[in-house]
């Protein structure tokens, strides 16, 4: 069986004159009616500062650590963090890419360059938001072995949060509310 080959019509220019009418033999195309735009389409978007201003979509800070393995047991084994790739250099474990939800941390192992008594976790503080029940979570923490800085309480801002250290003094603060 032969297919029938279909003249499709061409684009016509704005100026262009309408066509005479076909005979009655020719295909005549159905007019499909449009959809409508969605009003996201239909606005035009706002025009942008200039310069335009840095706009990330994340940020993952990255922690020096005196002992990889140790900062690995206390972020995966008792927070709960999943471990999601590890950097290895001549067979040696250098890093690793920790998970928790959406939040994403990285650990390396010191070089000790800077030397071996150098101080870390001095002025940095994570700051993490969770809907779990604070309380609860607290206490599954100091099950599991840590330390609290401080204990689960509500801010006069109207947040509950508490927060500890890592072995290596980094500060991480967990808190629910807005």
């Amino acid at each position: 069986m032969a297919k029938k080959s279909v003249k499709r019509p061409t684009p016509r220019a704005k100026s262009a004159k309408r066509a005479p009418a076909r005979a009655k033999t020719a295909k005549r195309t159905v007019a499909r009616p449009k959809a409508k735009a969605s009003p996201r389409k239909a606005a035009r978007p706002k025009a942008r500062k200039q310069p335009e201003t840095l706009r990330l979509r994340s940020a993952v800070p990255g922690f020096t650590v005196a002992d990889l393995q140790r900062s690995i047991h206390f972020y995966s084994d008792i927070l709960g963090f999943v471990e999601a790739d590890r950097w290895e250099q001549d067979g040696r474990l250098m890093g690793v890419h920790l998970k928790a939800g959406s939040v994403v941390i990285m650990i390396g192992q010191d070089d000790f360059a800077k030397g071996r008594d150098r101080v870390k976790g001095v002025g940095h503080r994570i700051w993490c938001k969770t809907g779990r029940d604070l309380d609860q979570l607290a206490a599954q923490f100091k099950a599991r072995g840590a330390k609290l800085d401080i204990e689960p309480h509500k801010t006069p801002w109207g947040d509950r949060l508490f927060a500890l250290s890592d072995p290596d003094g980094f500060k991480i603060t967990f808190r629910n509310g807005d």
